[in-house]
């Protein structure tokens, strides 16, 4: 049956080698596995940037950080940007958020133009081109300077309706444990990680966000596309009751990390190793105590997709349903001496990403495995293919998956990845001494090859072919100068691309060759019987 409707999944800090479909060995996800079963399995996905607020708005623009603008967390995405909502209503798909953005409008350009904010496009217009049925961001932290969300949101609303009382349930309960005295342990100190959260399963942010979906699906008229997106595993690292408890050390894949990566450090990679959540994942017990949470945070994900799957399957809506499931990026978790993402080893920058395509024309590839790097930014292209729109649009950066959906991995690829960290805000900055102008790192990753460039400091090169774990970098080897020479090729013909010229197609453009012409004029021209004659009668 043809794509009716899209069902656009995204978890937040996911690492792909934490689904047991990607080779965990312990950590069992069947209801992915069984996803992974029906559709195709990309195992060299990339995000555009290993940090939230531009990962993602790269996912809802189809485009690379340095086109959208949006390159770290709080910079607003430009109005003008087209996002998924703009695509997919044009191809009469209303499109729904339940769950996370990380999306920031620019107000005051918005108010500058004019726009009435109240009417339904000024709305879109403030949640990144979403009709929202439930915003839930996952973080209500409060401090000296105030809360973090400064509006309550609906989650927390909820929480107080099911009995958790306090001005901030979410810290209190949802983030919160308790002590051998009842007192109360906050979930942003590792050290309680191994303490189940004090909200029922039933009514955690997983648990939650699953519900509004399931409501959609029972509410919402066809077709549709529904984004939801699920705030965990992210930290803070700490899971309800069972989930708190199902895993331990032994269950654990070994670190990656040696003593030589960490003395031989590259300057910028080496602040990244100075930050304080970095030092913290480098002290011995800490990955131990951490991870069966994180654990116990995907598994109770998965579990909650079961429900979801099983919706989809009870009403009838399966058949005719796209479904892609993905992350915003990874999480160190104590690999090469790095905690939380920002860098670009396989545990940040790579990405899950599974396509179920209920087409008929699916059928031959179903549980099928691409090993061709794709990116984030293929999606939208992905989505409007399916649907039948035509295709290249001007303001899209990335390619159609479909042909992979339907034909199989065989099909070509592009077979390069791009990504990129703006890291201007951060202390790094200041400790590398750079300016807001070149506090900048970009990736190239191909099927063999992965190159960094960080402007004023040496390349970073590695072999994933002979080096999977990324331990050795080569990018000072004299061996290696003409894989690092056409690497930072790939990357300077990706920093040359039109990527602003937006209003007009190329199709449009190659048309209007000789337009001038056909419309009277005659630059250069000496005398009558220079004009062609097709362009001459048409001016006489």
């Amino acid at each position: 049956m043809a794509v009716r409707n899209i069902l656009f999944i995204m978890a937040d800090q996911l690492r792909a080698d934490y689904l047991s479909c990607y080779g965990h060995p312990t950590l069992q996800t069947p209801h992915l596995d069984w996803l992974a079963s029906q559709g195709v399995r990309f195992t060299r996905a990339y995000c555009a940037s290993p940090i939230c607020g531009p990962s993602r708005m790269s996912f809802y623009t189809g485009r690379y950080a340095q086109s959208h603008g949006a390159t770290w967390n709080g910079i607003p995405l430009r109005p003008g940007e087209w996002t998924l909502g703009d695509y997919l209503r044009q191809q009469g798909r209303a499109t729904w958020l339940v769950g996370k953005t990380h999306f920031y409008p620019d107000t005051p350009e918005l108010q500058r133009l004019g726009v009435n904010l109240k009417t339904p496009e000024g709305k879109r217009l403030l949640e990144c081109g979403f009709d929202v049925l439930d915003r839930m961001e996952g973080l209500y932290p409060e401090g000296p300077a105030g809360r973090y969300n400064p509006e309550q949101s609906a989650y927390e609303a909820y929480l107080n309706q099911m009995g958790y009382a306090g001005k901030n349930p979410w810290n209190d309960w949802a983030n919160a444990a308790e002590g051998p005295g009842g007192e109360l342990l906050e979930g942003w100190y590792m050290r309680h990680a191994h303490r189940p959260a004090r909200v029922d399963e039933a009514h955690s942010e997983t648990a939650y966000t699953t519900d509004q979906a399931l409501k959609f699906f029972q509410t919402h008229p066809e077709p549709w596309c529904l984004h939801l997106s699920y705030i965990k595993p992210h930290w803070p690292y700490l899971a309800p009751a069972p989930y708190h408890q199902l895993y331990g050390a032994d269950d654990l894949i070994p670190r990656v990390r040696t003593p030589e990566e960490r003395a031989a450090a590259h300057p910028v990679y080496r602040a990244f190793m100075n930050t304080h959540v970095s030092q913290t994942f480098a002290r011995e017990g800490v990955r131990e105590h951490v991870l069966p949470t994180y654990m116990g945070l995907i598994k109770q994900l998965d579990d909650h997709l079961g429900r979801v799957f099983h919706a989809l399957q009870e009403q009838g809506l399966w058949e005719h349903t796209l479904i892609v499931f993905t992350s915003d990026h990874g999480d160190y978790l104590g690999d090469h001496w790095l905690g939380e993402k920002d860098w670009f080893h396989e545990p940040s920058v790579r990405i899950p990403l599974i396509c179920y395509d209920p087409s008929a024309e699916a059928e031959a590839t179903r549980g099928s495995v691409c090993a061709t790097p794709v990116q984030a930014i293929d999606l939208i292209p992905t989505f409007l293919d399916a649907l039948g729109a035509e295709l290249p649009h001007p303001r899209l950066e990335g390619q159609s998956l479909l042909p992979v959906l339907r034909q199989g991995p065989g099909q070509a690829l592009k077979g390069v990845a791009f990504s990129e960290y703006d890291y201007t805000v951060t202390p790094m900055a200041s400790a590398l001494g750079r300016t807001p102008e070149d506090a900048r790192v970009f990736m190239v990753a191909t099927e063999r090859w992965k190159y960094l460039h960080a402007p004023g400091f040496r390349p970073i090169l590695y072999d994933l072919q002979e080096d999977p774990l990324e331990q050795e970098d080569l990018g000072t080897s004299a061996a290696h100068t003409r894989v690092v020479s056409e690497m930072k090729e790939l990357l300077l013909e990706w920093s040359l691309r039109h990527s602003q010229r937006v209003t007009r197609s190329s199709r449009e453009l190659v048309a209007r060759r000789g337009r001038s012409l056909q419309l009277g004029i005659r630059i250069g021209f000496w005398e009558e019987g220079e004009v062609p004659e097709d362009f001459a009668s048409e001016a006489n």
